[in-house]
């Protein structure tokens, strides 16, 4: 989670190569969610903090996307 969150700086190569790392990281935390939720193992702490989590990378995802695919109206 200390990724920079200034995109702006950077190439759309270097932002499509981190996009793919976050949505990696991003599947790999709803994973862990899940399998701590079925199993039951896991404290409510400690999957609440996941969902933060997940939900920060899910808004990094989001910038990067508009940033590489602008939405223009035409």
């Amino acid at each position: 989670m200390n990724a920079p969150t200034d995109i702006s700086m950077k190439t759309d190569d270097v932002l499509k190569v981190e996009l793919e790392v976050f949505r990696r990281q991003h599947r790999d935390l709803d994973e862990a969610i899940h399998a701590l939720q079925d199993k039951g193992t896991g404290d409510q702490l400690t999957i609440r903090r996941l969902k933060k989590q997940k939900l920060w990378l899910k808004d990094i995802i989001a910038m990067i996307e508009d940033r590489l695919m602008p939405d223009i109206i035409a």
